[in-house]
């Protein structure tokens, strides 16, 4: 009985884990290989990629040491991170009841002045 309940996520997560570090490992050999047989010629693009691929790889480990810890939780960095969050929700909400307002007066000044014609504009123009 492999896959009963935390058992289950775990070897998912797991799973998932190696897949994401065989993906950042594959990254970093594709660039390097296309660097060695000239396909690539911009060394930009080449680092972006290893950057990219060495960073999959650092997030793929780090989550297979968490895997590995049984069930930790830091309670007062959980009680912080909450407030944080919830500050932050209540900015954003902030800026997104702004932005909403300024959205609503723009579609009632488009239907208010729709159909007046541009004073800058040819007179002898249709509209």
């Amino acid at each position: 009985m492999v896959c009963g309940g935390f058992t289950c996520s775990k070897n998912a997560l797991c799973s998932l884990n190696v897949v994401y570090m065989l993906v950042g490992l594959l990254l970093i050999g594709v660039a390097a290989w296309g660097k060695g047989f000239g396909l690539v010629s911009s060394i930009h693009i080449i680092g972006g990629v290893i950057a990219v691929g060495v960073f999959l790889l650092l997030i793929a480990f780090v989550g297979l040491i968490g895997l590995c810890k049984k069930n930790s939780v830091c309670f007062t960095c959980g009680d912080m991170m909450l407030n944080h969050a919830t500050e932050a929700l209540k900015i954003l909400g902030g800026v997104g009841l702004f932005f909403s307002f300024t959205e609503i007066l723009g579609v009632w000044l488009a239907v208010r002045y729709r159909n007046q014609k541009d004073p800058r504009a040819n007179p002898s123009a249709f509209l």
